[in-house]
């Protein structure tokens, strides 16, 4: 199983060479200009309720269909969408407006790109998810980069002191959901025979003890809301071998220090709920010193190979397993995409990556080209459907998840 997994991980790319109409230089990271988001001025609001419920499956929300009738924003309105609210871990909250420099506008708004007829989202047959079981999988890169979110989310390391996950774990588009005020992330470790066992008069220094303190509460936070919080899904299992305590990730949590969220991402701005948005970037309160996952502009379908994608997170129904997917894309437009990676609650806020050839050399690369929004309900002509969506990295996001990681735009000329 585990060298099956390894075929897959490592040799994906190259299969998708392989069909005698791809080349190989097609594969590649192409490095764009990206505009600049510069801030203009912050000011403070009122501290927010923290009382809205998560929910990790959203309703009436703008998709593919609905973003086909909408007209290109202006640079007036990428201004508006693109300001940003940041919430501080003792509470408070500021709002801070942004101008956005150098952008070019795409007059024909948002295009998509079909690749063939969609289907509801489920297990599709066989179960396609693979549990990391393996130490050496678990933690090295990239299964480390994903972290687990005290809310009940997933998420994914994209520097030192930063994580990336969906917004609407953190804020429901009205308030910021219960738990997102003492926000923590979880960093997977494995756990050792002697985890959890002291010598006989080891003394447990107030780190250890508050450390051991925030895991309880957070576990329990966790239980609470996976109780009855997945689909039920009456599906074939795939045969693969269930994992035992001894193969399961421990997780030391780590508190965060602030929170952002673009303003597009609240109701009242763009109207309903917009997926485009679906974005938030958490500072750590401490640094990590594990590797991260770069970011990478979004290329379009044809520029994958085979159209692959790849994601890992923490799946109710699994709970304790990293679960890794594959799978092809079925829509794009220019900030979403459809997809039919199986997937539970629990995954929402994993970042999407994908390997591509770096420019000038043999070396492939993985970078994190979305975020993945969960199972959502889209209107498409009047009626509710569901999808697995993901949120694409536009050269836009890029600029502002850059600007909030490096608090400037020097860093974040080219992407």
């Amino acid at each position: 199983m585990e060298h099956m997994l390894l075929l897959f991980i490592f040799f994906i790319p190259i299969l998708g060479l392989t069909n005698g109409t791809e080349t190989e230089q097609d594969f590649t990271w192409h490095l764009k200009k990206i505009p600049q988001i510069v801030s203009e001025r912050t000011f403070s609001l009122e501290s927010p309720k923290f009382e809205a419920k998560t929910k990790l499956e959203l309703k009436s929300v703008c998709g593919i269909e609905c973003q086909r009738k909408l007209p290109a924003p202006s640079s007036s309105d990428l201004k508006d969408l693109l300001s940003y609210e940041t919430v501080f871990e003792n509470g408070t909250r500021t709002l801070t407006e942004v101008n956005v420099l150098g952008l070019v506008l795409d007059p024909a708004g948002n295009k998509t790109t079909r690749r063939s007829s969609r289907k509801k989202r489920q297990i599709y047959g066989t179960d396609s998810r693979f549990s990391i079981y393996d130490k050496r999988f678990m933690t090295n890169f990239p299964f480390n980069t994903a972290v687990k979110i005290s809310t009940g989310c997933s998420g994914i390391l994209i520097s030192p002191k930063h994580v990336l996950t969906a917004a609407h774990c953190l804020h429901n588009g009205k308030d910021y959901v219960k738990g997102s005020k003492r926000l923590r992330v979880g960093l997977m470790k494995t756990k050792s025979r002697g985890d959890g066992r002291k010598r006989k008069g080891a003394k447990r220094s107030r780190r250890d003890v508050s450390a051991a303190q925030e895991d309880a509460k957070v576990a329990t936070e966790l239980r609470r809301q996976s109780k009855g919080g997945g689909r039920k899904h009456h599906q074939r299992r795939s045969g693969r071998k269930q994992g035992t305590s001894d193969g399961m990730p421990s997780f030391q949590w780590t508190r965060v220090k602030s929170t952002h969220i673009p303003k597009g991402w609240f109701k009242g701005v763009s109207g309903d709920i917009a997926l485009d948005y679906d974005y938030a970037v958490l500072e750590l309160k401490r640094p990590h010193k594990r590797k991260y996952m770069e970011l990478g502009i979004s290329p379009t379908i044809k520029m994958m190979p085979r159209s692959m994608i790849h994601f890992s997170g923490f799946d109710n129904d699994r709970s304790g397993q990293l679960v890794y997917r594959f799978c092809s894309i079925s829509d794009e437009s220019n900030d979403l995409f459809y997809q039919y990676c199986d997937a539970e609650p629990g995954s929402t806020g994993s970042g999407v990556y994908l390997r591509l050839k770096e420019p000038n050399k043999k070396k492939w690369k993985r970078k994190i080209i979305a975020v993945y929004s969960g199972h959502q309900w889209v209107d498409v002509n009047g009626e509710q459907q569901d999808y697995n969506v993901a949120v694409r990295i536009t050269p836009l996001k890029y600029a502002q998840i850059c600007f909030w990681i490096h608090g400037n735009d020097e860093n974040c000329t080219q992407g």
